[in-house]
């Protein structure tokens, strides 16, 4: 009776221990595939070399500008050029310059400030007749450091509006590094702290010039990778094409003519080269130059030189395409270089390109 109930009991907990499998609950769901790494998101740059767009155009350079500048008044500045002053500190930033001779043989640039400010300008120097009539036409503030008795006169006679070193030598410093003169310097901001304490206009009518496309090319003209310049057999400067940059590198005596600020060679988009009469005055040297015109030069631009005629026209001297100085010759957008060769010796004999 024992063994059969022993028995009993194992079939029982045997039957106990199947029934329990079977109703453990059956895992029918299947496994899930590894989730995928996403692709990322490319973003396509801007189109390289692509134009910035501007919102509005400088009057004197026709490049783009962030600032509207038809109404403000350029400053223009008289730049000493004699060997001791060179280099010199600002030239980079000019919109335009002129260069004309002195006296002692000597050029002075003229140097117009209107869409850049550069941080320092010198050194500068005095002024003359020809310079105030090269000035008044942009209705610029003229900076310089006493003058001929013509030009002092003209401007006291005058309301050119002027800022003169030997009275104002609060809005100049010299510096130690030079011997005077050819050590006296400025800044964009004394000249204007000048303009406010003098109640000078800080706007004025600034003349336009015609300019081609940004993208133009110039195909018409002689070729003229190398420009040289003789304004005195002891004074002589030139100009030598970059394609890369496009534009014309300045040399003086031989030697790249770089700015001190930033130790580069100066250079330019547009070079016009004009005849204009001389006339020595004096024992000193000093000159009347014409500046009015109509005469001869050349547009030099893109390694192109394209013969024209020159007058000055609304205040500025502009050059032309045709003998009746009717169709203006357009510019580049850039800087503008004009250099005032005398008429003697000729154009064939004071500028040579090739």
């Amino acid at each position: 009776m024992k063994r059969q109930t022993k028995t009993s009991l194992m079939l029982l907990s045997l039957l106990l221990f199947v029934t329990a499998c079977a109703t453990q609950p059956v895992d029918t769901q299947p496994t899930p595939a590894p989730e995928q790494p996403t692709a990322p998101t490319v973003q396509t740059p801007p189109e390289a070399n692509q134009p910035i767009q501007y919102p509005y155009t400088a009057p004197l350079t026709g490049l783009g500008s962030q600032e509207r500048l038809d109404s403000k008044r350029p400053i223009m500045v008289m730049i000493n050029n004699a060997p001791p002053a060179r280099p010199q500190t600002g030239l980079n930033k000019a919109d335009i310059i002129y260069e004309v001779l002195a006296e002692g043989e000597m050029t002075r640039f003229l140097t117009i400030y209107q869409s850049q400010q550069p941080d320092v300008i010198g050194p500068v120097r005095s002024i003359r007749p020809y310079f105030i009539q090269l000035g008044i036409g942009f209705d610029a503030v003229l900076v310089h450091a006493g003058g001929s008795q013509e030009a002092l006169e003209t401007l006291a006679r005058s309301d050119y509006s002027h800022l003169d070193e030997i009275p104002n030598g609060r809005y100049f410093w010299r510096e130690n590094f030079r011997k005077m003169p050819h050590n006296l310097y400025t800044k964009p901001e004394l000249i204007q702290q000048a303009m406010e304490d003098k109640g000078m206009r800080s706007t004025a009518e600034v003349p336009h010039f015609t300019f081609l496309p940004a993208d133009a090319k110039i195909k018409e003209g002689e070729p003229a990778t190398q420009v040289d310049l003789t304004f005195h057999s002891l004074n002589k400067a030139a100009f030598t094409y970059d394609a890369e940059q496009k534009k014309y590198m300045r040399f003086t005596a031989g030697k790249p003519h770089v700015d001190l600020s930033d130790n580069k060679q100066l250079s330019t988009t547009n070079l016009l080269v004009i005849s204009a009469k001389h006339r020595v005055l004096d024992s000193e040297g000093r000159r009347q130059v014409d500046v009015v015109g109509p005469g001869d030069g050349y547009l030099f631009q893109q390694g192109k030189a394209r013969k024209i005629k020159w007058k000055r026209s609304n205040g500025v001297i502009r050059a032309y395409e045709d003998v009746a100085l009717t169709q203006e010759a357009p510019l580049l957008p850039g800087n503008t270089w004009v250099e005032i060769l005398p008429t003697t010796p000729d154009l064939s004999q004071s500028l040579k390109f090739q």
